[in-house]
């Protein structure tokens, strides 16, 4: 009877066992086969973000394990942050949701800027499409013209969320520089904003160079707008005549200030998953994300609409969050001082 009893204990066990057993050793393949992964995209739709991550929505999915439809979800609010803190604390772990945000979240994170409910190192960082660059422009009507001309005469310019690019990097050049800039804010989203200089609300707004040539590519060439200044370390290949942010310091501890705040370009177009996922997973997505930047079909849709494509891969980019951390602490609180509100 001992035995018959332990055996039927053990078999209650293996069967236990078993259970649990194929859930546990799921392939990535097994996993996503059948599934929907959401791009959840922290801002209104026609942005450069959202053009970035509908793009890859459309061709990421063929390239991970089990071929999962990605869905791209907009989730607006609180210059992205709110998508952020969805990624970071409430999406499933297990790497059916990718977010995209602020490239200024690590940043902002250090700083311990108002609405973050985030950790940027301890998300899983899948990769990056392109460097993202803003820039200030004003309508051609505008008596700001030119950088120069900013530092003598307000220019009232299209503002959105408190913690986005388009208004932190025209706050932090009037701050340090001593630019005037005026921001008006509570546009929706940056082509509400680019909308508004259109009719005469405003003089100008400050975007990414990749939101305004695709949603206007005949404003430039046409001389519609000056663009006044690059929030970039290198200038853009197709701005090779307009000054960087970081030109226009006047001594090193200013250019060591700006050059902190603009490193965010190079964090750009980048997108994430939750904390904690299998690093099976992570690693299935970080190979589909690379795949994904050397596919012909979708560099073909790229050049289509005019993007730039410069990837770097989740491995590369989760270190460069990291170092973020490693500002030294005097030049943290400059940034501090210029970045956040007053």
């Amino acid at each position: 009877m001992i035995r018959i009893r332990n055996a039927a204990a053990l078999a209650a066990l293996v069967s236990v066992a078993c259970a649990g057993g194929p859930a546990a050793a799921q392939t990535p393949e097994q996993f996503y086969k059948g599934k929907q992964i959401e791009l959840a995209i922290g801002y209104p739709p026609a942005g450069s973000n959202d053009i970035y991550a509908r793009l890859l929505s459309r061709h990421l999915g063929k390239h991970i394990p089990g071929n999962p439809t990605v869905v791209p979800q907009n989730r607006p609010g609180a210059g992205s942050f709110l998508t952020l803190a969805y990624v970071y604390g409430v999406a499933p772990k297990d790497g059916t949701v990718l977010g995209i945000g602020a490239p200024t979240s690590p940043l902002d994170e250090m700083l311990g800027s108002q609405g973050v409910r985030f950790k940027t190192a301890e998300l899983n960082w899948i990769g990056r499409i392109d460097s993202l660059i803003n820039m200030v422009f004003t309508w051609h009507t505008s008596p700001v013209k030119t950088v120069a001309d900013a530092f003598k005469t307000e220019a009232k310019l299209s503002g959105t969320g408190v913690g986005s690019t388009v208004s932190i990097y025209p706050t932090v050049m009037n701050r340090v520089l001593g630019t005037k800039f005026k921001l008006i804010m509570g546009y929706k989203g940056s082509n509400d904003a680019q909308l508004a200089v259109e009719r005469g609300e405003v003089e100008g707004h400050s975007t990414s160079w990749t939101s305004v040539k695709v949603a206007h590519p005949d404003w430039r060439p046409e001389k519609k707008i000056n663009v006044l200044v690059q929030f970039a370390v290198k200038k853009h290949p197709e701005l090779q005549d307009v000054p960087t942010v970081v030109e226009l310091a006047r001594n090193d501890e200013e250019r060591q200030v700006l050059s902190a705040v603009v490193n965010a370009a190079e964090i750009g177009t980048s997108f994430f998953t939750a904390p904690n996922v299998p690093k099976d997973r992570v690693e299935a997505l970080r190979r589909a994300f690379d795949a994904t930047m050397k596919d012909a079909d979708f560099l073909a849709e790229a050049q289509k609409m005019q993007l730039t494509v410069g990837p770097i891969p989740g491995e590369e980019l989760q270190r460069f969050v990291a170092e973020v951390a490693a500002i030294k602490p005097d030049i943290l609180e400059k940034v501090r001082a210029a970045y956040t509100e007053k």
